[in-house]
């Protein structure tokens, strides 16, 4: 009995902190601050507890990988030096 109702605290707290990074990052995607690395913690954390956050993460990584390699792509052949 004690020990499911740790778990279920732990859960607790996770959610709460997790969600509190969440919404601070969202904020600061408005204000002055780091808002998108804010979110991936957060999402990081509530993942620890939350198979839709880990989810989430994982397809938010994945689009940013696109983004990257739409923005930054990798150069291919021998580079030639002017």
């Amino acid at each position: 009995m004690l020990v499911e109702t740790l778990k279920q605290a732990k859960r607790v707290v996770v959610l709460v902190v997790g969600s509190s990074v969440v919404l601070l990052g969202v904020v600061m995607l408005v204000t002055p601050g780091l808002g998108w690395l804010a979110i991936f913690l957060g999402l990081s954390i509530l993942s620890a507890e939350f198979v839709w956050a880990r989810r989430l993460l994982k397809r938010m990584k994945r689009a940013g990988d696109r983004i990257a390699d739409t923005v930054l792509p990798e150069k291919r052949g021998p580079q030639v030096k002017a």
